[in-house]
């Protein structure tokens, strides 16, 4: 089939929807107590009564902080092991796996009345999150038709900005005593119904293929694609096939072969493990890649911007602290949207270059607004900053997952890369306030030179990503 013949059908939309809600979920939980903390940590112990709950739980800020890293070492340990279900119960498998922790954390987090299972609730929420993470980008790769599977996998980030946006909307409107309990009600109700949608959606025709279910496969196949031709013709491009429709076409002919012979008759090699992927001579450039995209897009500084974006642009915009942060997470959700019609037409290679060029002009004059305390010019290159991130750095990586990885070696793949994301997400989350008044030497007026330090990490890195990463070509 040609490519211009294969699209998705409805079901097949709905599917991708339903797969991106788990990145919403993870996009959701990322801030979604730092937008009630006010009302959700008290000092006292003597707490009044709302529907049965207390008000509030008595924590010190540091406990707070605990609970709230939680859900970083939930998320590390979900997607160390988020291979094992999507290898052993495929992947719309694995993505219940991970909605069900999400849902039984965050109906955990909404009744807990002390710290203790305030901070369990949110490592299984970690838990869900990771596992999810791992899967939505390859479950969304193995069912897109050829023709956009790269602008498909944009919608992961989508999602994730979303929830984001989604979370601290929720936090300004129902940041009270009486009512800070449902916005994690909300994800507890979004995860049951998720969940049980979940028994409605079709397995990836990949994983079907790999473990011989061909009859399910072309039963999947006929739901997730609309198209005027036949799924299998001899002389047509299977979307299945890994790589793009282009790859495919450039190949010689016996290796067109081979691989749809692969993708056609169940045979495949066996998943790779954590410990084969690392003694693997042949996997080592793909690893390298993944995991310094994920590590890149943490040591840009992203999320350091997102968490303190009050502090930074409290200077010139007092007094509405709230909302710098929800307008900062509009702005990163309406630029995310560009990248899933540029993809196809810039590629992802000039989206990355284009991306974190921006970031890294904005980071260094973040720096020089903050050091010569001229909070106008921070305050505009923070939203260029997070701008120029959403079009490139920020979906690009999990396109690049599903690329770059060999069949039998993408879930275990996509697991070392996003375990690693949480690992920097957490360092640097943790040493960011200490790093910047080392750097400041205490001087509140030269507190922007930790930008620089970001601006040049940056451009490390993405120097050496460049250099190993080659669009449309294999890595193994």
């Amino acid at each position: 089939m040609a490519r211009s013949d294969t699209h998705f059908s409805l079901y097949g939309w709905l599917v991708a929807l339903w797969i991106c809600l788990v990145a919403f979920q993870y996009g959701y939980h990322i801030s979604v107590l730092n937008q009630i903390q006010t009302v959700l940590a008290c000092p006292t112990t003597s707490i009044p009564k709302s529907y049965g709950l207390s008000t509030c739980i008595p924590m010190t800020e540091f406990q707070f902080g605990v609970v709230t890293s939680l859900y970083t070492v939930g998320g590390l340990f979900g997607s160390l092991y988020s291979s094992i279900p999507m290898n052993k119960s495929g992947r719309s498998g694995a993505a219940r796996l991970g909605i069900a922790a999400i849902a039984i954390g965050s109906g955990i987090m909404g009744v807990a009345n002390s710290i203790v299972v305030m901070g369990f609730g949110r490592f299984i929420v970690g838990v869900g999150c990771g596992i999810s993470i791992c899967v939505a980008p390859v479950y969304l790769a193995e069912c897109s038709p050829p023709g956009i599977v790269h602008s498909v996998g944009v919608l992961v980030q989508l999602g994730i900005v979303f929830g984001i946006m989604i979370t601290q909307a929720l936090g300004l409107s129902f940041a009270s005593p009486e009512t800070w309990r449902f916005v994690l009600f909300f994800s507890f109700i979004l995860g049951v119904v998720q969940y049980l949608a979940g028994f409605l959606i079709v397995e990836s025709p990949v994983w079907l293929s790999e473990k011989g279910y061909l009859e399910k496969r072309k039963s999947a196949l006929e739901k997730l694609f609309a198209s005027s031709g036949s799924l299998e013709g001899p002389e047509d491009h299977d979307p299945l096939l890994p790589g793009t429709y282009e790859d495919t076409e450039r190949a010689s002919p016996s290796s067109r072969r081979r691989s749809r012979s692969r993708s056609l008759d169940g045979s495949h090699q066996e998943p790779i493990t954590l410990l084969q992927l690392f003694g693997s001579h042949e996997l080592r450039k793909p690893m390298f890649i993944v995991t310094l995209a994920m590590i890149t897009q943490q040591l840009s500084g992203i999320n350091a911007v997102l968490y303190y974006s009050n502090t930074i642009l409290g200077r010139s915009l007092p007094g509405v602290g709230p909302y710098v942060s929800l307008g900062i997470t509009v702005f990163n959700a309406i630029m995310t949207f560009p990248p899933i019609f540029l993809i196809g037409r810039l590629g992802r290679r000039k989206l990355l270059i284009l991306s974190s060029l921006g970031m890294i002009v904005s980071s260094v004059l973040v720096g020089v607004g903050l050091d010569a305390n001229f909070a106008t010019l921070a305050s505009i290159t923070v939203i260029t900053f997070v701008m120029s991130f959403a079009i490139g750095l920020g979906p690009v990586p999990f396109v690049m997952i599903p690329e770059v990885s060999p069949p039998q070696a993408v879930s275990t793949l996509s697991s070392l890369a996003l375990a690693c994301n949480w690992i920097a997400n957490g360092l640097v989350a943790l040493m960011f306030l200490p790093v910047r008044r080392l750097l400041s030497g205490g001087d509140e007026n030269k507190q922007g030179r930790v930008f620089y330090l970001f601006s040049s990490l940056l451009a490390i890195c993405t120097l050496v990503l460049i250099r190993l990463y080659r669009e449309g070509s294999r890595s193994w």
